[in-house]
């Protein structure tokens, strides 16, 4: 385990397991839909999601020298693997507030992984389509910096979700990259290289 410490939250400790599949009547996330579109005067059909923009937040300890992650259960990877539906991601949350997207960041770290940043500190990186096949969702990628005079609370996300904080010591991170036990969003692998690339001289 890559973890310096960890925060148990609830079922975690609990195998998971997938009850039943239906047919989704009145989705409240995403909306199924079926694209007619013309190119080069050929009609075309493409099924897609309609999803919520989002944002994620690469978020550096410099006091534990670690970067702080969530690993929470993905019901979708759970359906395809079978046997660990567990993900390592970045904090992230949807924009479906009338708020802007670094308030939604900060708030997503403060809820997920318990962490009071102040807005200022919030930097943009860049934004990206993470799933083209499926959706057309936008996610814009934040970095932040804290350390324990932030750490307010203990995180874990809404009662809807089952987070556990993570913190991955920057030494041991390329191996962590690469080792295929842990999934893993290739989101998360980007900011880490941009991280390795701008800021890891700055920051040791």
């Amino acid at each position: 385990m890559y973890a310096i410490s960890t925060t148990p939250v609830g079922s975690l400790k609990t195998m998971a397991k997938i009850d039943s599949i239906t047919e989704l009547k009145k989705p409240q996330f995403v909306q199924p839909i079926k694209i007619n579109y013309t190119l080069k005067g050929q009609q075309k059909v493409w099924e897609a999601i309609i999803s919520h923009d989002s944002v994620s937040i690469l978020l550096w300890h410099t006091q534990k020298c670690s970067f702080v992650v969530v690993k929470q259960l993905r019901a979708t990877v759970l359906h395809s693997h079978k046997k660990n539906g567990y993900t390592y991601e970045l904090c992230a949350g949807i924009i479906d507030k009338e708020i802007s997207d670094i308030e939604i960041a900060k708030e997503e770290v403060l809820e997920e992984c318990g962490y009071d940043i102040p807005l200022e500190s919030f930097s943009k990186i860049t934004s990206f389509y993470p799933n083209v096949g499926v959706t057309g969702a936008k996610q814009t990628l934040y970095y932040a910096e804290c350390d324990e005079s932030m750490h307010v609370n203990e995180g874990g996300g809404t009662h809807e979700e089952d987070i556990e904080v993570i913190y991955i010591p920057i030494e041991e991170i390329k191996t962590f990259m690469f080792d295929e036990s842990y999934h893993k969003t290739p989101g998360m692998l980007m900011a880490f290289y941009w991280f390795l690339e701008n800021k890891s001289t700055q920051t040791l």
